[in-house]
Order: structure tokens, then sequence, then C-alpha cells
């Protein structure tokens, strides 16, 4: 009688090792019925905003006869600037710096022996921030005008945004999840199934590059400000059961 319990307990035992193991490659292998997919969403735009830098300098000994000097010029570019179309309230003028120059004296040894004053230089920077893209653009390039005036006017090239962004951020997304479906689609027609419920999904770094350029994306997402036509780039992670 004891061996034939002992002889049952082995059977049971076989038989319900090999239905767990049985229904655990079942369960693993269903884990294993979905599928990945990485859709994109691209779109080329012209930039609606730009931001143009640019500073004068004006040096004296005097400093009353150099900022005199200085706010004569100031005067004179604001008119140069609305004469080209510019608005008054586009044109913004930062305070002025003001630096004492020395002209340093050393001796055989390279040590300083003495330093001169030489005046005072004073700096003004001014930006302009429009809408009228082009006409910013071209006055930017134009600005050399002013050297008949007696002015140095250092332009620096411009920044260009997008004002829109969020709106197109939104259509990107969708072209993207659009784009990643189809390919699940096909990938599961292909493979003798169908696409069974979204398990996940997740959105890529948005990355905006100047049109037509070879600019690298990065970890942390580019934003091309240097480039007036851009193109935006975003990409959709969606995860599927497969039927």
């Amino acid at each position: 009688m004891k061996q034939y319990i002992n002889t049952t307990i082995i059977a049971l035992a076989v038989i319900i090792s090999g239905y767990l193991l049985a229904n655990g490659y079942k369960n693993r292998a269903k884990v294993s019925q979905s599928i990945s997919v990485t859709g994109a969403g691209e779109e080329n735009f012209s930039s609606d905003l730009i931001v143009w830098r640019a500073n004068f300098s004006k040096k004296d000994y005097e400093l009353k006869t150099a900022y005199a000097n200085l706010n004569k010029d100031q005067n004179t570019i604001r008119k140069y600037l609305i004469s080209k179309g510019i608005q008054g309230d586009e044109i913004v003028f930062d305070a002025v710096e003001i630096q004492k120059d020395y002209f340093n004296e050393y001796d055989e040894n390279g040590q300083l022996r003495n330093s001169v004053f030489n005046g005072y230089s004073l700096t003004q920077s001014l930006k302009i921030q429009s809408k009228n893209v082009d006409r910013v653009e071209n006055i930017s390039r134009e600005v050399t005008e002013l050297i008949d005036a007696g002015i140095e006017l250092n332009s620096f090239a411009p920044d260009y945004y997008y004002t829109k962004l969020a709106t197109l951020k939104i259509k990107m997304i969708e072209a993207a999840t659009k784009d990643a479906k189809n390919r699940a689609d096909k990938i599961a027609l292909n493979a003798g199934g169908a696409l069974g419920t979204l398990k996940s999904a997740e959105m890529g770094v948005f990355q905006i590059t100047g049109e037509n350029t070879s600019e690298d994306f990065s970890w942390g997402g580019n934003f091309n400000t240097s480039s007036k036509k851009k193109t935006a780039n975003i990409t959709i992670r969606l995860k599927y059961d497969i039927d």
C-alpha cells in the first residue's frame, strides 16, 4: 500500500509539472506576440519671426562728449531703420556700456611699468524683433550704408523663430502616429495576423534643423535658429498586441 501511494504521488507530480511547464510556455509565447514600430513625422516651414542684433561704439577722453556722440549715432540709426520700414516699437536700444581704456607700458622684462588713461569707450546694443522677416533680413545686409554717415554698426546674423510651434507639433504627432500604425498593420498582415490592443506609445525628441542641411539630431533635441527655412522632425513608438 505504501509503495502504491508513493507511485501515485510521483505520477501526480509529473502530471502537475507537465501542466505547469506547458502553461508557462503557452503564456510566454502569448507574451511574445507583440510588435513595436516607430513612425516619423516631418514638416518643412518658414520662420515667421526674426530677431536681429547689432551694436555701435564711440570713444573720447571726455565721457560727456563720448556719450553725446553715441546718442547722436543712436538717433541716426533709428531714423535710418524707420526709413527702411521698421516700426519704432520694434527697435530696442539696450543700456550703454562704459569702459575706461588704458594704454599699458612694459619694461624690457615684460613687467607692467605704467598705465596711461586712453579714454572712455561707450558701446550700445540694439535689437529688432519683427514678423516682417524678409524686410529685416534685407536691412541686416544693407546697414553698411550707415558708414556714409560715419557710423560703424556691427551687424550680427539674425535669429529666426516660428510662433506656431505648438500647433505644428500636434500636427506632426498625428502624422507620426498614423505612420507607425500603418507600418504595424502591414507587418502584422504579412505575418498572417492582425493588430490587437495598443499597449504603449512613446514620443521621441522634437527636432528642428535647417531645411536641406546636414545638421545632426541631438539627444536633447535640436532647435535651429540660424536658418529661415526649417524642417521639424518627431518620432512616435507604438507597441501592439498581435491577434
